[in-house]
């Protein structure tokens, strides 16, 4: 029973849980790219609920900073090694601008190079289509995180400081 009480186990249930029903609303929604919703889930769970949603707000943030900044720049500059990294730089910089976590910043990134690589012919649509994704990932995890933990680490903590303990004499 101790291995199904560890924080390790418990946040992979959780993740899993989240994952399956985002990707399962995603597919019912006909999502264009419901493994992003997904991925989404995965990400931003934790056994913390606050944290869940402290995660699930800098995603968020980021793959809608990401996405808007490179379809704007894949108006302004031709696909390249160049503009790749121009996107890149301004999206993640828009993130620290915003006071936003080095964890936007980096999904702001790759977003960003996503939309510009792969996804020239429509940008606006696939930057739509990942946030609103992304946000029934996020919102698959807040759900699953309004489930109760099956055991606390601080109620053992507790349990364990109760105890009578043993004094022990100069030896």
């Amino acid at each position: 029973m101790r291995l199904l009480a560890t924080p390790a186990i418990q946040v992979s249930v959780r993740a899993a849980t989240a994952a399956g029903l985002a990707y399962w609303v995603a597919t019912l929604l006909h999502a264009d790219y419901a493994i992003y919703a997904l991925v989404g889930a995965i990400i931003v769970t934790d056994l913390s609920p606050a944290m869940t949603r402290r995660l699930g707000w800098q995603r968020m943030a980021g793959t809608v900073i990401g996405a808007a900044s490179g379809a704007v720049l894949l108006h302004l500059l031709p696909v390249g090694p160049i503009a790749l990294g121009v996107a890149i730089l301004a999206s993640m910089l828009v993130t620290y601008l915003m006071r936003l976590e080095p964890s936007a910043a980096r999904v702001a990134g790759y977003v960003a190079a996503i939309v510009m690589l792969a996804y020239r012919a429509d940008p606006w649509h696939y930057a739509f289509a990942r946030a609103w994704e992304t946000l029934v990932g996020i919102g698959a995890a807040q759900l699953v995180g309004l489930v109760p933990l099956w055991m606390r680490e601080h109620e053992e903590a507790a349990t364990e400081t109760k105890r009578p303990r043993v004094k022990r004499g100069r030896e």
